[in-house]
């Protein structure tokens, strides 16, 4: 926490003082097709015949199987705008006193999780960084798209039909599981559920790689975003923001896993606002979202329609028990919120670090 009156919180700042900033670095580059705006998962850069597509993303919450994570969350950024990752570089800070075996550990999971989405790695830099106390990934993955082929964030059009695949909170609840495993054992998490939750990283996973490309191929896709930091609640009002529209969306259909919902009333979390890595928002035609989904379901992807793009004068709406209210807006994740209650469950659960999670543009 910051001592600066009015500091920063930990993780992502406040969606408008960052769009303040980010209207700021405006480009005259006409090569330039996306830059930086809030909501919006990756650049697009104008190659001539095709699409340039790049993201950036550091991975700063844990040290668990932080190569795997890396190359995913870049890729999930690439999957939204319906390109292929092809191209990965990272920069990897080791903390002092780390051996050989944790380097070779995590370029191994690197390796691994590129072979998974079609990428190789090509560069990057690494060094034994002074006065960290766990390793931290940058990571940033290239890859194109055929022009006619991309989507983006901001294409999201009142009428249309918002889709979810998969579920909340894939990552949220897979990093709970494994830090804070001691005191979900002690406020009666089953052991059956907190081993789903760790092993939900993997399986369903938290690639969107193939639920973006099913969703493409059977479909026009309007706008597609990938909901992370501050959970899928934040993750639809970033398309909102990109798209200049407003959603209205139902609590009751948004699939909360079970274990994640097990996880979370232990915590007191609420999983609309935990890191959500591993669901895809999309939204298209009403005449459409059936088609999408029909299609996941072959593909062994779970999915469901959550609500309505509507004008933006209706706001970012949430229907709960009958009732309609504001869309919650959570300063910060509610990962964030669990490891800040003054280091307590970390601390309890046996564990010498305190996570922070990502926060980008």
């Amino acid at each position: 926490m910051s001592s600066e009156p009015g500091g920063l919180r930990v993780g992502k700042p406040p969606l408008l003082v960052l769009d303040r900033l980010l209207q700021a670095c405006r480009t005259s580059d006409p090569r330039v097709v996306v830059g930086p705006r809030v909501g919006e998962d990756a650049a697009v850069l104008d190659l001539g015949d095709r699409y340039l597509v790049a993201t950036a993303d550091p991975v700063t919450f844990t040290a668990e199987e932080i190569g795997w994570y890396a190359v995913h969350v870049n890729a999930n950024d690439l999957a939204t705008r319906g390109a292929r990752p092809a191209w990965f570089l990272m920069t990897l800070l080791l903390p002092e006193g780390a051996g050989e075996a944790l380097l070779e550990a995590i370029f191994c999971q690197v390796r691994e999780a590129c072979a998974t989405v079609g990428a190789t790695l090509v560069g990057g830099h690494t060094e034994v960084t002074q006065g960290l106390p766990r390793p931290i990934l940058a990571g940033a993955m290239l890859g194109e798209v055929a022009k006619d082929h991309l989507v983006s964030t901001a294409g999201a059009r009142p009428g249309d039909v918002i889709l979810l695949s998969k579920g909340v909170a894939i990552e949220g609840s897979a990093i709970l599981a494994r830090e804070c495993e001691a005191v979900l054992a002690e406020r009666g998490v089953s052991p059956e559920d907190r081993a789903r939750a760790r092993e939900l990283l993997r399986r369903p996973g938290i690639s969107v790689l193939p639920d973006a490309e099913a969703a493409r191929a059977v479909a026009r896709v309007h706008a597609m975003h990938d909901p992370t930091e501050g959970g899928v609640a934040t993750g639809l009002l970033e398309l909102a923001l990109a798209s200049g529209v407003g959603v209205r969306v139902d609590r009751a259909a948004i699939p909360v896993l079970p274990a994640c919902r097990a996880i979370c009333a232990a915590l007191g979390v609420d999983p609309l606002g935990l890191i959500a890595s591993g669901a895809l928002l999309a939204a298209c035609e009403a005449e459409e979202a059936q088609t999408i989904l029909r299609a996941w379901q072959g593909a062994g992807i779970d999915g469901t329609a959550i609500g309505r793009v509507t004008a933006a004068e209706a706001g970012c709406r949430l229907v709960e028990d009958g009732s309609e209210i504001p869309l919650p807006r959570f300063a910060r994740d509610e990962i964030a919120r669990v490891f800040e209650r003054g280091g307590a469950v970390a601390s309890r659960a046996g564990k010498s670090r305190l996570r922070k999670p990502r926060s980008r543009p």
